[in-house]
C-alpha cells in the first residue's frame, strides 16, 4: 500500500547528492518528486547515507532529504523540511563525477547534460530576438 501523503510527478531532472560535509557527491537522476519527496535513479545505492542534500540543477534548489527505502538501481526520500534552500556552494563548485558502473545511467546523464546546454544556447538567441525586436521599434 502506498504510504505517501502527496501525489509524485514524474520528473527528469539531473541531481547531485551531496554529503560528508559537502566532501563527497553522487550524481543521480530524479524520477519523480512531490513537496515531501522524490525517487532517485542511480547506479548505486550502498554508499548513500541515511540523511544527506539533494541538489537539483535546474531548479537551483537544494533539498535536506531522508533515505527512506533502497532498491539495486535506486532510492526513495523524504525531504525533512518544506522550506527550500539555495544551493550550497561545495554543491556548485564541485566537479562533475563520473557515474559508475551503471552505462545505461552514463548515458541518460551525458544526453541531459547536452540537452541542458542546448536548452541554454536557445534561450540565448530567444534572448537576443527580443532584445534585437525591442531595438527596432
Amino acid at each position: 500500500m502506498d504510504q505517501r501523503q502527496t501525489v509524485r510527478n514524474r520528473t527528469f531532472l539531473k541531481g547531485k547528492i551531496v554529503f560528508n560535509n559537502g566532501c563527497s557527491t553522487m550524481d543521480c537522476l530524479v524520477r519523480d518528486m512531490s513537496g515531501t519527496g522524490a525517487r532517485l535513479e542511480l547506479s548505486e545505492t550502498t554508499t548513500l547515507p541515511e540523511v544527506f542534500d539533494l541538489y537539483i540543477q535546474n531548479k537551483d534548489q537544494t533539498f535536506r532529504s531522508t533515505l527512506r527505502w533502497r532498491r539495486a538501481n535506486g532510492v526513495g526520500v523524504t525531504f525533512d523540511d518544506m522550506v527550500l534552500k539555495p544551493a550550497p556552494a561545495s554543491a556548485k563548485e564541485v566537479a562533475p563525477q563520473p557515474v559508475a558502473a551503471d552505462p545505461s545511467l552514463a548515458m541518460l546523464v551525458r544526453r541531459i547534460t547536452e540537452l541542458e546546454a542546448e536548452n541554454a544556447a536557445l534561450r540565448s538567441v530567444i534572448a537576443s530576438m527580443g532584445r534585437a525586436t525591442s531595438t527596432a521599434a
